[in-house]
């Protein structure tokens, strides 16, 4: 019995030894690139030059800060933006598609459902580049036809749109479908014997239970969104999002402190968002 114990606590401490070490292998290179954002340095290696907050804040060259870089803010814009609309549609049409799996039977529910999963495996060069080949056909059929040009479906901002929720509603449809499983359905049947409308009903007591993962998926979508770079770079036009501009600044110029600086920012933000949906998740199950 001893020896088998102690078997126990060797592969114990071995597993723990483990996962620290795949810890320590995940976050470095994380810890690396934000303590270069502070190295008064012009380039991100050691040595250590010196503490700096001037590859945010700086306003000249060689050391012009993020926050002074007309590019870099100009992308951070165009990805709050995007990652805002590809929130917010994926969020409503996650909504729909739950209460679709969840609460309807259909002929080909199943198939239906298989679909709406494929996105999320596809591969994003080949979604955006079969994103890509559509819209421009279908615009040029149009043109060729008609003599009428569709801006909307060139490379651009909606095709970015389209191209990141065509996969991020299959996280959000995820997300919502499984707390509306949890839902109980007496409570609808209860407020509809007392007279409440179908729409009151959806509104006062089947929306609010669903609000925190609504939070949290958006939350999830807006993540997913601002840090995609595959499925955006072959629908992207001149309003380039932070991703392209930052793969544009180390295909022509390389890694600069700059970009730390920007990942810091990026960390930074990603945290407290993970942070606010997880808040947001607790606070609803202590109140339930």
């Amino acid at each position: 019995m001893l020896i088998r114990q102690r078997k126990f606590d060797k592969a114990l401490l071995g597993y723990r030894a483990y996962v620290l070490a795949f810890l320590i292998f995940l976050v470095s290179p994380l810890i690396a690139a934000g303590t270069f954002a502070f190295n008064d340095s012009l380039f991100p290696a050691l040595p250590w030059q010196g503490f700096t907050l001037s590859w945010f804040f700086g306003d000249t060259e060689p050391k012009l800060g993020m926050f002074y870089d007309r590019r870099l803010l100009s992308g951070l814009y165009y990805s709050f933006i995007i990652a805002l609309m590809v929130s917010l549609l994926t969020v409503f049409i996650g909504t729909c598609n739950a209460f679709l799996f969840v609460r309807k039977d259909f002929p080909g529910k199943n198939f239906f459902y298989i679909l709406m999963i494929v996105p999320l495996v596809i591969p994003g060069v080949i979604l955006g580049i079969s994103i890509l080949v559509l819209a421009s056909s279908v615009a040029n059929g149009i043109e060729n036809r008609f003599d009428y040009e569709i801006g909307l479906l060139r490379p651009g901002i909606f095709l970015v749109v389209l191209g990141q929720v065509s996969f991020t509603t299959t996280i959000t449809s995820l997300v919502i479908a499984a707390k509306l499983k949890k839902f109980d359905i007496t409570m609808e049947e209860a407020a509809l014997n007392l007279g409440a409308s179908s729409s009151r009903v959806m509104r006062t007591i089947t929306l609010p239970f669903l609000r925190s993962a609504m939070i949290a998926a958006g939350i999830v979508a807006f993540l997913v969104s601002f840090e995609n770079f595959n499925t955006t770079l072959f629908l992207v036009g001149s309003e380039s999002p932070l991703t392209i501009t930052m793969f544009d600044r180390v295909h022509k110029v390389g890694s600069t402190p700059v970009l730390n600086a920007v990942s810091f920012f990026l960390m930074a933000g990603s945290g407290l968002l993970a942070l606010l949906s997880i808040l947001v998740q607790q606070d609803k199950s202590a109140r339930s």
